[in-house]
């Protein structure tokens, strides 16, 4: 993993995107998987889910090294459903995209994600 530096956390569920966006926009795979618990679960490949950092690592990788700086948007974000420590964050990208995400509230009062389905209505097309 690359160097540790002091990132801005996510204090809201709401963040989260913000962040994803601007670091993905940065190249920024470390700042990144500082958005997601450790053992969080994505789907950021067609077909197969990644567990923890280094297979979200590796995912990202692949689909951050064809984006040009300054690519990656966030869409139009829907209302957030907030229920005691957990989040359910989702964006509609275009016309048929839409994301689906679950943040968990940690114990200093940042939210990461747990889980992160970047295609949810991919598998019902």
């Amino acid at each position: 993993m690359g160097a540790t530096r002091d990132r801005e956390r996510a204090m809201s569920p709401d963040d989260l995107a913000r962040l994803w966006r601007e670091r993905a926009n940065e190249g920024d795979i470390d700042g990144i998987l500082a958005l997601y618990e450790p053992g969080a679960v994505t789907t950021f490949l067609t077909g197969a889910s990644q567990v923890g950092h280094e297979e979200i690592r590796a995912a990202l990788e692949k689909v951050l090294a064809n984006r040009k700086p300054g690519a990656s948007t966030s869409g139009e974000m829907r209302p957030t459903l907030i229920a005691g420590d957990l989040a359910l964050t989702s964006a509609r990208i275009g016309d048929t995209r839409v994301t689906a995400e679950v943040a968990r509230r940690q114990p200093d009062g940042s939210w990461l994600w747990v889980l992160d389905k970047p295609d949810f209505l991919a598998d019902h097309e």
